[in-house]
């Protein structure tokens, strides 16, 4: 299984792809847990620059794929193995922060990250959703991605992607407790995957 969980920072995402991660093993399976940007060698090496330094929107598009495409390539051998490859983070990060936030298109950062992931898709992605005023309110620190009318498209980003793709994203809100969201993501993976104790 290759499940991706999506949402602007603040959502609540992190926490719950680790509650899944562990539920998963619980359950006996393989999981593999990655990040973007990074998640490899490089990767890592990529997101430093992406955090840390001012680009313009194109070249914050072309090194976001570029992590993307060296992670993929160990995405795929986990897969064959078996694994439950769960990242946080993935294609639909792309389109609604660079093809929204940053005004590129939705179209062309959907055709490049066709060509980054070598149409790599994931069986399942979760989109916690949370207003940006919450978000931003849990944050705290802000890093350069989080400014409120960027993130208020972002966000709306992520709901078009949600429902030009019902039957992949499953849209949760991230104003509910951890441990309903928890429930809620639990539910959904066994509805689609028979998981031996």
């Amino acid at each position: 299984m290759f499940i991706t969980f999506e949402g602007i920072d603040g959502s609540g995402k992190s926490t719950q792809i680790r509650l899944l991660a562990q539920y998963l093993e619980k359950k006996g399976k393989r999981v593999i847990l990655k990040r973007e940007p990074g998640g490899t060698e490089t990767g890592e090496k990529i997101r430093k620059i992406l955090l840390e330094e001012e680009v313009t929107p194109k070249a914050e598009l072309f090194l976001f794929l570029a992590s993307r495409n060296l992670l993929v390539t160990e995405i795929k051998q986990y897969l064959s193995e078996g694994c439950a490859v769960l990242l946080d983070r993935y294609t639909d990060s792309s389109v609604a922060y660079q093809g929204f936030g940053r005004n590129l298109g939705k179209e062309i950062v959907e055709e490049l990250n066709d060509l980054a992931t070598d149409g790599l898709i994931p069986d399942l992605t979760f989109y916690i959703d949370v207003d940006v005023e919450t978000a931003l309110k849990r944050k705290g620190e802000l890093n350069r991605f989080e400014k409120r009318e960027f993130l208020e498209r972002v966000r709306e980003g992520y709901l078009v992607l949600a429902r030009e793709h019902p039957e992949r994203i499953v849209v949760l809100d991230g104003k509910r407790s951890i441990e309903e969201i928890h429930r809620d993501v639990v539910r959904e993976v066994e509805r689609r995957w028979k998981l031996d104790v």
